[in-house]
């Protein structure tokens, strides 16, 4: 069963998008997600603009731990995008419930 993955820090959301416009590292960077079994991927701002937020789907806890060890990308992402917080990460597992949808 896949776990989500969501990735927490305080940052600039505008600024992220800034240094997201070099689609080349991107391309990139999720190329090497995917190998390491990411399923979905997605970026979130809070409604105060202070907080940037990653909310992943992936294979397993390890092979995010993997991509991430093995991204020196993202630390340079995280300096363009202003963050001034550690990551805080957090792994979560879906229940199964009549009302999803």
């Amino acid at each position: 069963m896949s776990v989500f993955m969501m990735l927490q820090v305080e940052g600039d959301p505008q600024r992220l998008a800034e240094a997201m416009s070099d689609s080349e590292r991107w391309k990139r960077i999720n190329a090497r997600a995917v190998e390491h079994g990411a399923i979905h991927h997605r970026f979130l701002a809070s409604a105060d603009g202070n907080t940037i937020a990653v909310l992943d789907e992936w294979e397993s806890e390890e092979g995010f731990q993997r991509f991430f060890e093995s991204s020196p990308e993202i630390p340079q992402l995280m300096q363009e995008a202003g963050v001034t917080s550690e990551p805080r990460i957090a792994f979560w597992h879906p229940v199964a419930t009549p009302d999803q949808f």
